[in-house]
């Protein structure tokens, strides 16, 4: 799905790229010396004109009948937008690996076992993968928004895993032992990233958008590989239309500034019908927008369809969150926080000497593993 901006992009350092938080803005004069500062504090007086920028923009409401246009040709206006756009719109999401390294399973030692020891694992230590020990323990950022919690894994637990059965015995990507779905792929920003990434044959990828565009333009690009990914268009509100794969088979969910795109009435369920995909033990990543962003504090009298819920010029709309509503989400899925924190970034144009406040969410929310021989439930331990 689109943004409404570039996104943030964590710079580099010693050639590798930094998790975000590691850049603090101490000097104010320093100010256009980098393109981005991380965990920027906001003072009373500018929260509260944000607040009041959005209570300007939203004292105005879209007419109903607009409304329901938005709502019935979605599809027509994202269509659209790929149509115009095709694949020069956004960059590959490279920094994704850094701030999620679930998408790199080939670091993941679970992936060099033998087939059987791998089938269907759920349980694979959140300590795995490059940058995630800083992120996890003594996180650098409790102090700027995050909430972050470790799961444990219990060999037991890993045993009863290991001989979990997918419901179906035929579909696509089947024979796989790690499972990616991204929802609201757009063109492969994500998805093409990962397979570069990624060699190893366990590895299978699903892709799907509401744009049969942009699903179109995934699949005639010369990295789409059929025996390693499966592109396909799914409406994530419509319930009636059913995901090619069974339910508890999924290592990981992937969701890009893709939630914020639809009704927030139609949340819910979007998140419930995502989370019995997932294996005991799976992961659902978010990041998307954040309230007050710049984005929302840009947005015109008129343009507000419901609270914090906007409709661009191109006819796509945005919500902003905040992370108690991401976290009433995705608990009400039955899934367990592992992370919930917000990037309050400044972004930085040192060319025109202008300063863009950003609000971004990042969460990873897992799936609760097996149920113990005395019906209880592993839960992670808070740290």
């Amino acid at each position: 799905m689109a943004a409404s901006s570039p996104e943030g992009v964590p710079e580099t350092q010693n050639g590798k790229r930094r998790q975000f938080g590691n850049r603090f803005l101490n000097d104010p004069a320093r100010v256009f010396h980098h393109n981005a500062w991380d965990n920027v504090e906001w003072s009373e007086e500018q929260a509260a004109a944000a607040e009041r920028k959005v209570q300007e923009n939203s004292s105005q409401r879209v007419c109903p009948e607009k409304q329901v246009d938005y709502e019935v040709n979605a599809h027509k206006y994202w269509n659209d937008f790929y149509k115009i756009h095709e694949n020069g719109f956004f960059k590959d999401r490279h920094w994704l690996f850094t701030e999620f390294p679930e998408l790199a399973p080939s670091h993941n030692a679970l992936l060099d076992l033998p087939l059987e020891s791998q089938q269907h694992e759920g349980c694979r230590s959140h300590e795995d993968g490059p940058g995630l020990t800083t992120e996890l323990h003594g996180c650098p950022c409790m102090s700027h928004g995050c909430d972050t919690q470790v799961a444990s894994v219990e060999e037991t637990v890993t045993q009863k895993l290991s001989h979990l059965a997918v419901g179906a015995d035929e579909f696509p990507g089947s024979s796989a032992t790690y499972r990616i779905l991204e929802v609201g792929c757009g063109v492969g920003n994500t998805v093409f990233p990962i397979l570069q990434t990624n060699n190893n044959p366990n590895l299978f990828v699903y892709c799907c958008d509401f744009s049969a565009t942009a699903i179109q333009l995934v699949k005639t690009n010369s990295e789409y590989d059929p025996s390693r990914c499966f592109a396909f268009v799914h409406d994530l509100c419509d319930e009636d239309q059913s995901y090619p794969m069974p339910k508890d088979s999924l290592d990981v969910i992937v969701l890009i500034f893709v939630l914020s795109a639809i009704v927030p009435d139609k949340m819910q369920k979007a998140i419930n019908r995502l989370s019995r995909l997932l294996k005991p033990g799976g992961v659902m990543l978010l990041r998307d927008y954040g309230r007050y962003d710049m984005a929302q504090l840009r947005f015109k009298k008129g343009q507000c369809l419901s609270g914090n819920f906007y409709v661009r010029g191109d006819g796509t709309r945005v919500y902003f969150f905040t992370q108690d509503e991401l976290d009433s989400l995705f608990t009400a899925a039955g899934l367990e926080k592992v992370q919930n924190l917000v990037d309050r970034r400044l972004q930085v144009n040192r060319g025109k000497q202008l300063t863009m406040y950003r609000v971004w969410i990042q969460c990873k929310y897992s799936k609760p593993l097996l149920p113990s021989a005395n019906g209880e439930v592993s839960t992670p331990h808070t740290t």
